[in-house]
């Protein structure tokens, strides 16, 4: 009956608004694929024409899409239709993403495709291609620039849509809550095109650093794009193992750079540095990473008798990676032992700040449900108390600790039956847990001998992909967009 309601409201749901975005969304995906046709035409190869077909199919559809929706355009979407949006646009875009990849000299099939693409602008990072030095180089662009293309337009929508939709707490990010040297920051299409700007000149500094210390051309402005994107698709096998040394540094530094609330580096722009070093949630970011790397170093040069540099570097760097969700691996951090595989496995689950290209739970979260925690053993101890819980000096309301709450609860119940789903493939217990979390988590390795920091996805069976590809697209969702869609009082609101 509710299944029956709920397809009744949606028929009665004016899709046009939402086909109009997507297919201008589409359309422009369309034409980024000349650039990468462009790379594999002047290297002589011949997977250029792929891209060039890709493109003009892409390109078609969404702008034949966004034709036939032109006459509903315009106004201010309800919620119901971003909803929508928001959700279709994850699932319509790989679907062309994965064109060149299907078609192309990377000989992937439609499932393999179709998760080298999700997992590129969830940013998760997970890969089924092997032999990647031997791929055409356009083929390695595209995989970066999707990555690239997702890390900006998760930042736009953790900014612009889900603080107005009250999505697992992230209302106490509404941009009215940002002050800029005065001013409130506008809405989403002005942060948006501020944060772009960040956001480009953030992976020009990387590129010129990463060429600074030694890097091919090509290779740094690739892992500039899936650095700052906090993605970590990589141009060769060995993933950042082939550049380590000083590149470690300067990964690492991008990384946390990538990591922080990228609304500070707007204000930061206005003339306003104060609010990034008030801000609670980069303070105790940087405070986990500080200690999860000391707790990694010390465990090193104390059990393994590891010279200290190397300790330091091969931490510092595989940490900030995995904490990030950026997905890079310069070692097989697995056989530095039970404890550090034991820290690596529960940072994946922490994340970076909210409005970052990272992924995962995120600070803020786990700030509010410390302080949650801490406001109920008040109310415990003294029942007659009055104790309002605060967030960057603000009071947070009920409604924003309940979606916190949900958000937890959901992630932990998302991960359980993913894990079992995924074990029922024939997955072995850490495969599937740690498959589980890094797809739900968009995190990129996972643990174990098949999809660890030296594995890949490649040799999963497709039940297993399909999984993982639900597993990023809910988990890069943040979890309650997807639920919500399936009730049916919502789409009575």
């Amino acid at each position: 009956m509710e299944a029956r309601v709920r397809r009744t409201l949606f028929l009665k749901l004016d899709l046009r608004p939402v086909g109009y975005v997507i297919g201008l969304m589409v359309a422009f995906l369309g034409l980024t694929m000349l650039f990468p046709f462009g790379v594999d035409l002047a290297e002589g190869n011949g997977n250029a024409g792929v891209f060039l077909e890709a493109g003009f199919i892409t390109i078609l559809t969404g702008g034949l899409l966004a034709l036939s929706c032109a006459n509903g355009a315009g106004g201010r979407l309800s919620i119901q239709q971003t909803f929508v949006l928001t959700s279709s646009v994850w699932l319509v875009l790989p679907f062309f993403g994965a064109i060149p990849f299907f078609a192309g000299d990377s000989g992937s099939s439609p499932t393999d495709a179709y998760f080298e693409a999700m997992s590129g602008l969830t940013t998760t990072g997970s890969t089924v291609l092997s032999g990647l030095q031997e791929l055409p180089d356009g083929i390695l662009v595209w995989r970066s620039m999707l990555q690239w293309f997702g890390g900006i337009g998760i930042i736009v929508v953790a900014m612009a849509f889900l603080p107005e939709l009250r999505i697992g707490g992230m209302q106490i990010f509404r941009s009215e809550g940002f002050d800029t040297a005065g001013k409130v920051l506008p809405r989403a299409a002005e942060i948006a095109s501020r944060i772009s700007i960040v956001y480009v000149l953030l992976t020009a500094v990387c590129a010129l650093a990463y060429i600074g210390v030694g890097m091919s051309f090509f290779d740094a402005v690739n892992h500039a794009m899936t650095t700052i994107a906090t993605g970590g698709f990589s141009t060769h096998d060995a993933s950042f193992g082939a550049f380590q040394g000083s590149a470690e540094y300067v990964a690492s530094i991008f990384m946390i750079l990538a990591s922080l609330p990228f609304v500070r580096y707007v204000q930061i722009m206005a003339g306003s540095a104060q609010p990034i070093w008030a801000d609670s949630q980069v303070r105790t970011f940087l405070g986990v990473v500080a200690l999860a790397i000391f707790a990694i170093v010390a465990y090193r040069i104390a059990v393994n008798g590891e010279w200290v540099e190397t300790s330091l570097r091969e931490a510092l760097f595989n940490v900030t990676s995995i904490i990030t969700g950026t997905g890079y691996a310069s070692v097989d951090y697995q056989l530095w032992g039970s404890l550090p595989v034991l820290v690596f496995f529960f940072i994946g689950l922490i994340g970076g700040c909210a409005g970052s290209t990272t992924c995962s739970i995120k600070i803020f979260r786990y700030q509010l449900l410390f302080a949650a925690i801490k406001n109920q053993i008040l109310r415990i101890h003294s029942p007659h108390g009055v104790f309002s819980l605060k967030y960057e000096g603000r009071t947070v309301g009920e409604d924003v600790i309940s979606s916190v709450m949900a958000f937890f609860t959901m992630f932990i119940v998302s991960l359980g039956i993913l894990s079992v789903l995924l074990s029922a493939t024939g997955l072995d217990f850490v495969t599937a847990v740690s498959g589980a979390a890094t797809a739900i988590a968009n995190v990129g390795p996972g643990l174990g001998d098949v999809i660890g920091p030296v594995g890949n996805f490649s040799t999963l069976n497709d039940t297993a992909k399909w999984l993982l590809i639900a597993g990023m697209f809910v988990g890069r969702l943040e979890l309650m967009v997807v639920l919500v869609i399936f009730t049916s009082r919502f789409w009575r609101a």
